[in-house]
């Protein structure tokens, strides 16, 4: 079972955005940098896979990978912490449209042995154009499924979850397939100190790319406003019970 796992260097969410002077980038000097939440999950569960299959196939390979700047082996390294076998690194400088993105994945994906199994994390945490996979799985022509919250592989074929308002969708697909799962599919562990270590020493396959002409234009980059917090004086001592019994009702708890 071999399981290719496609992550990106993203800033760590929950930190401010501070857009540079002409407000085509964010201000990076102050960020710390991770991978999203959802591909964490999505390494996580490649490990996993292909830690159950070992013991059937007693051979397999999780590959991480990304395209960004230098800085990002970083975040590779953290993939091999969390049990990934070796890294590719498709190095650029530069930021590309998610079609250029899944350009650059495909091709690289041709270049090795196939994939059993193609994991993106949903969308990622800064753009979250919910693209790359999908445009990925139909230049390689095969299956995919998104937004899982279930995975199990066995047979050659995937069982694949997604959480619905009624309940769960279930499809079931042959193997390769590609797949986009979300947070919460697992709870990722927590790499030890001997992973990070043996981590460090696990192989990254650098591969300078360059970015193919624009097909979209970018304007500007615009924070959002925040939701903002609001408070209302009820009243002073005795005075303000009547109103505080009035809101408990109608939110139900009194």
């Amino acid at each position: 079972m071999r399981v290719l796992c496609c992550v990106k260097r993203v800033p760590i969410t929950g930190g401010k955005m501070v857009l540079t002077d002409d407000a085509q980038a964010i201000q990076t000097r102050h960020l710390g940098f991770t991978i999203s939440p959802h591909e964490e999950c999505g390494v996580e569960e490649a490990v996993r896979i292909v830690e159950a299959h070992a013991v059937e196939a007693h051979s397999g390979e999780v590959v991480a990978l990304t395209l960004g700047p230098g800085e990002a082996e970083e975040q590779l390294r953290e993939c091999m912490a969390l049990g990934a076998d070796r890294a590719i690194h498709l190095v650029s400088d530069e930021e590309w449209d998610a079609q250029a993105t899944a350009g650059a994945i495909v091709e690289a994906i041709r270049s090795e042995e196939p994939f059993d199994l193609i994991v993106f994390g949903n969308e990622s945490a800064d753009a979250g154009n919910f693209q790359v996979g999908i445009r990925v799985a139909y230049a390689l022509g095969l299956p995919v499924v998104t937004g899982l919250k279930g995975l199990t592989i066995a047979g050659g074929r995937a069982r694949c979850e997604q959480e619905v308002p009624a309940g769960r969708d279930v499809y079931d697909v042959p193997l390769p397939a590609v797949v986009t799962v979300k947070e919460g599919l697992n709870l990722p562990r927590y790499p030890s100190v001997p992973a990070k270590l043996r981590a460090n020493r696990k192989p990254v396959d650098a591969k300078p790319v360059n970015r193919p002409p624009a097909k979209l234009e970018k304007l500007r980059l615009v924070v959002p406003e925040g939701q903002g917090k609001q408070a209302e004086v009820l009243g002073r001592g005795a005075d303000a019970a009547p109103a505080v019994v009035e809101v408990m009702q109608k939110l139900g708890v009194a």
